[in-house]
C-alpha cells in the first residue's frame, strides 16, 4: 500500500446514491436520511450537483431557525455548489478537503454527475492514521519553528 492508500473510487464502489431535487421538503428529505442511514443527501437539478443538504444543515439551518421542515425545500437550506472531487483522486485528498473545509461529507463527481459521496465516517482506516500523523507533524513543525 503507497502513502496516497485507496482512491475515492474504491470506497465508494457499489455505493448507492442518495439524491434529491431542491423542491423535496426537509422533512422527506430526513426521512429518506433516516432510513438509510446517512448523514447527508446530494441535491441535483437533472443529473448535475447543485448542493448538499447535511444532518447539520437540518439542524443548525431549520430546527434552531424554528423553520417548518414540511414546509421547507431543501434547496432553501442546503449547501450550494459544494466542494467536490473526482472519484479518481487518493482518499487523502478527501480527509484534506473536509478538515480545510471543516465538514464531514464530499460530493464524488465524474462528467458533471455525482457518483457517490464520502464522509468522515469512511477515514475509519489507514487514511485517518496516515492523515493524522501528517497534521501532528505539522503542528510539531509549527511549534519547533514558532
Amino acid at each position: 500500500r503507497t502513502m496516497a492508500g485507496r482512491t475515492i473510487r474504491t470506497i465508494i464502489e457499489g455505493q448507492e446514491l442518495l439524491t434529491a431535487a431542491a423542491s423535496m421538503p426537509v422533512s422527506i428529505a430526513a426521512q429518506h436520511m433516516q432510513r438509510r442511514r446517512v448523514g447527508a443527501v446530494l441535491v441535483v437539478d437533472g443529473e448535475r450537483l447543485v448542493g448538499i443538504f447535511t444532518e447539520r444543515d437540518a439542524l443548525f439551518r431549520v430546527v434552531a431557525a424554528c423553520i417548518d421542515p414540511a414546509k421547507t425545500p431543501i434547496g432553501a437550506v442546503m449547501t450550494a455548489a459544494p466542494r467536490s472531487l473526482h472519484p479518481d483522486r487518493p482518499f487523502v485528498d478527501a480527509l484534506r478537503l473536509m478538515h480545510e473545509g471543516h465538514f464531514r461529507h464530499v460530493p464524488i463527481v465524474e462528467d458533471g454527475k455525482p457518483v457517490g459521496m464520502v464522509s468522515a465516517r469512511d477515514a475509519m482506516g489507514p487514511e485517518l492514521e496516515t492523515f493524522m500523523y501528517s497534521v501532528i507533524v505539522d503542528e510539531q513543525a509549527r511549534d519547533v519553528l514558532a
